[in-house]
């Protein structure tokens, strides 16, 4: 079964188990609001099927709003 990050957290959850608060933005200018909801340093993440994605580039640790949507575009360009 192949699922994406944010899936397998919801099964995990569904089975009381602790996870990361994450958000998973969908639109241009989301991931500067869903840093604004996290706070803090984030970590925006490509969502894919396949290994390697940190050696890909599809990491990235980012400090602010800004960053967060700068590094989206990055990982979608």
């Amino acid at each position: 079964m192949k699922i994406h990050e944010y899936q397998g957290k919801a099964i995990l959850r569904e089975y009381g188990v602790p996870c990361p608060t994450g958000t998973s933005p969908t639109r241009p200018g989301r991931p500067r609001r869903s840093r604004r909801k996290l706070g803090g340093k984030v970590v925006v993440k490509a969502q894919v099927h396949a290994g390697g994605r940190g050696k890909a580039g599809g990491v990235k640790l980012v400090d602010d709003p800004a960053a967060a949507e700068a590094a989206a575009k990055q990982i979608l360009a």
